[in-house]
């Protein structure tokens, strides 16, 4: 007797290179925030050019202004294909907030680098994690 499987599974979507490219981005941006709150310190206590950088308050809304728009925009594509779970959206939400607090240097100055460098440890690993869901389905 000849067995058929009439019901076979759907082959898997292929990954769009767009969503690739915009968790990709997102990611390099979240290692930028990191590398802005760690390295910078050190090197404006070598060079005192570099601590005028590293202190302008402009970077640190141009970080959130650039880092907002793309992690809603890869998340939004994301869960169109495939629904996030609550905790995705959740992790980027905290991480989103976190940076913009410490852009405003709210509660206050003290707080702003290890806020940033959680807010920016939450974004980068929430992209990773959606990159790795992609490449799963």
């Amino acid at each position: 007797m000849l067995l058929y499987n009439i019901h076979r599974p759907r082959p898997p979507r292929p990954m769009k290179r767009s969503s690739a490219l915009l968790d990709a981005g997102a990611i390099a941006l979240s290692g930028l925030c990191l590398l802005h709150c760690l390295a910078l310190p050190l090197l404006a206590a070598m060079l005192p050019l570099m601590g005028v950088w590293a202190e302008a308050e402009w970077v640190h809304a141009l970080f959130v202004a650039i880092a907002a728009p793309v992690t809603g925009f890869a998340l939004w594509r994301a869960h169109r294909q495939h629904r996030l779970p609550v905790l995705a959206m959740a992790a980027a939400l905290v991480g989103l907030l976190l940076l913009l607090a410490g852009a405003m240097g709210w509660p206050s100055h003290e707080a702003e680098t290890p806020m940033t460098v959680v807010g920016s440890l939450l974004l980068a690993s929430t992209h990773v994690w959606n990159a790795w869901r992609r490449h799963r389905h």
